[in-house]
């Protein structure tokens, strides 16, 4: 392990590009806030709160992906992972900072009952719709506070935990004994994360933040639809840092055997998002009835068509024609590549859930949907940075490094 590079030192340059990207990020969102956040024209304040709203959500759960994937792995005992597991775990430590955010935002647009954004809150419409009064008890202020918070802090402590335990393969080698205690205890949590994760991501949190925007519609597949989505992208974000620690001379122990699995989760899950993309949507048409057809009838037909199908053609058909082939997931150019282009294609696909439902009429897609964007890409890249270089990135003395390093697919 000598000749291997076990710290991570922040170029210069990539320092420059996130506080670039900050700055930008800061300039946007300030004069946004102040301009339309705060402003007195509703319609301004939509806009503005929207925009916020499904970068944090992106985000939060893009990041989120990455704690999912180091932990269902641990469940599987995988133990090709271990060679660049610290790329993951960085990511992951950007969960309480977005979700820090994502917080203060939803907070803010619930506790100024901002109706606008989820009618719901419009306590005396609620009285006169029997189909709202009938959600009453889920979807309520104080039942979407509650569940919002503990989602975020629990998804933040497990994750952290996960980090934790990680770091007891840096200290000292461990005997048979020492190993198997070590991979019952990360079981163990792995399996806390996972029950949570099921109980938040693949179920009611896509219903509280994004599906009450449209409170009378509904889908048996959205929670499906949005964990495809932000995992496949956390997949993205996983395989564009390993690129670019290759690239920088770290991670010598993982190769192209290591991105070809990463591809191989990038297309299966754009393969994955498709079916649901396409059963949500064929389901709904072919029944046509009005109080399902009403989510997408201004998406196919209306000012967000463009939008709609750009999605369909950026996640399904771009990752379906060079994905496909074995040599392509293993060409680290041609997935660095892919993962920008799914990372944009499910920002768009989150820019579509949210907008498509706040502003019907016409797309809103400027100037301060991308700054905000440059923001939230700027902190992602210094956090997880500074988190690759806190600790060794390799963990040398985990029970399966061997087995990583002789990985072959």
């Amino acid at each position: 392990m000598a000749s291997i590079k076990e710290q991570f030192e922040i170029p210069g340059r990539l320092k420059t590009w996130s506080y670039a990207l900050i700055g930008i990020g800061a300039a946007a969102l300030l004069y946004g806030m102040f301009t339309k956040g705060f402003s007195s024209d509703e319609h301004e304040q939509v806009h503005f709160w929207g925009t916020l709203m499904y970068n944090t959500i992106f985000w939060t759960l893009v990041t989120n992906a990455a704690m999912f994937f180091i932990c269902f792995n641990t469940m599987a005992q995988a133990a090709w992972i271990q060679s660049f597991r610290r790329i993951a775990e960085a990511i992951s430590t950007l969960v309480p900072i977005f979700g820090g955010i994502t917080l203060l935002v939803l907070f803010y647009v619930i506790l100024s009952h901002n109706h606008h954004i989820y009618h719901w809150l419009d306590a005396e419409a609620v009285a006169k719709d029997p189909i709202l009064k009938g959600k009453v008890g889920f979807l309520n202020p104080t039942f979407f506070i509650i569940w919002t918070s503990l989602t975020i802090i629990l998804w933040s402590y497990f994750g952290y935990r996960m980090r934790q335990i990680s770091l007891e393969a840096d200290i000292a080698p461990m005997d048979r004994e020492a190993a198997h205690k070590f991979n019952i205890r990360s079981m163990t949590r792995s399996g806390f994360f996972l029950v949570w994760f099921a109980l938040t991501v693949a179920s009611t949190v896509p219903w509280l933040w994004l599906m009450s925007l449209d409170a009378h519609w509904y889908s048996t597949m959205y929670s499906w639809y949005t964990f495809a989505s932000s995992f496949v992208a956390g997949m993205a974000l996983i395989a564009l840092w390993l690129v670019y620690m290759k690239n920088k001379g770290y991670m010598e122990l993982s190769n192209s055997e290591h991105l070809h699995d990463v591809g191989k989760y990038m297309f299966a899950f754009s393969i994955f998002w498709t079916y649901l993309w396409f059963s949500q949507y064929m389901l709904i048409w072919y029944a046509n009835i009005p109080e399902e057809t009403v989510y997408f009838k201004h998406r196919v037909q209306g000012a967000y068509k463009p939008i709609f199908f750009l999605n369909l053609f950026i996640n399904f058909l771009c990752p379906l024609i060079i994905l496909m082939k074995r040599s392509a997931k293993r060409n680290f150019t041609l997935v660095a590549f892919m993962a920008v282009l799914i990372l944009f294609g499910h920002w768009i696909d989150f820019y579509q859930m949210v907008m498509g439902s706040l502003m019907k009429e016409h797309v809103s897609l400027g100037w301060l949907d991308f700054g905000i964007l440059s923001f939230f890409v700027g902190v992602m890249i210094l956090m997880a940075a500074r988190s690759l270089a806190s600790k060794p990135l390799i963990p040398k003395y985990h029970p399966f490094l061997k087995e990583s390093i002789i990985h072959q697919v």
